[in-house]
């Protein structure tokens, strides 16, 4: 896909938008809404929604349980998040088509997740009948789920119709390829700008003066943080008070503690 930028800055800016951090920022955003709705709802918050009724007092037969207690309405939570996130996207263009996908595999993930929670009802802790009802899953784990599918995120490219000249759906970029990309794959048009470096037009504030873990693997640890420059230590002494008692009768007695520390930051 080509960008049709007004000059270098405004095309910078649209590839930052048309990212896998965008596409991962638009997905957690529809999912979070309808996860906070869905939770206002089972909670009572909200005059338009409550538990989920369609499930109330049916049982299942293969399973020998029946639906009790406030299964939460994740259909109204979605709904609303389909209504109220994707309301924006009236533009027909490439970044449209990628927004509304990112936002409904968001709700997907959301949709996937909802687990079933049971309690048991009979004499002395007894399984004599049991009730179900399903409940949100914590919305860390959401954002575990959707992390996992920026790093498999998929590149795409939208394809034109011949007569409007609009595009219409988007496909996977490779060549002679015309395959879509799966519903549950987050997609980005373009690649990710170099967020080692500072950018105030992309937004990107670089990495360096930012602290870093010498001795970490993850994401923080100097070596990738720092994009391979290098780091400054800096050590320092800390001096507090410590040991503090109260003698009668009536003050409070400290001793001075101190330490000497290393701090790093990226060159």
């Amino acid at each position: 896909m080509e960008l049709f930028c007004a000059g270098r800055e405004d095309c910078l800016r649209k590839r930052a938008q048309s990212s896998k951090e965008a596409a991962f920022t638009y997905a957690i955003i529809a999912a979070g809404v309808a996860h906070a709705i869905t939770a206002a709802c089972t909670q009572g918050n909200l005059s338009d929604c409550g538990c989920d009724k369609d499930k109330q007092g049916t049982y299942s037969q293969d399973e020998g349980w029946k639906w009790g207690g406030c299964s939460a309405d994740v259909r109204y939570g979605l709904g609303f998040s389909k209504v109220f996130v994707d309301a924006r996207e009236i533009k027909q263009n490439a970044r449209t088509l990628m927004n509304l996908h990112n936002n409904e595999v968001g709700r997907k993930v959301l949709e996937k997740s909802m687990h079933l929670e049971c309690k048991c009802h009979g004499v002395s802790g007894s399984c004599t009948t049991k009730t179900c009802w399903t409940t949100l899953p914590k919305f860390r784990q959401l954002g575990y789920m959707l992390k996992d599918k920026y790093h498999q995120a998929v590149h795409v490219e939208s394809v034109r119709a011949t007569r409007h000249k609009r595009p219409t759906f988007l496909k996977v970029k490779k060549p002679h390829s015309y395959r879509k990309p799966m519903d549950t794959d987050l997609v980005y048009i373009e690649k990710s700008p170099n967020y080692c470096e500072a950018d105030l037009v992309t937004g990107s504030m670089g990495t360096q003066g930012r602290l870093c873990n010498k001795t970490a693997l993850q994401t923080n640890s100097c070596d990738l943080m720092c994009c391979g420059r290098g780091y400054n230590t800096h050590q320092y002494s800390r001096v507090w008070q410590c040991n503090c008692k109260f003698l009668w009768c009536c003050y409070v007695k400290c001793n001075t503690c101190s330490e000497r520390t290393e701090v790093y930051t990226c060159k």
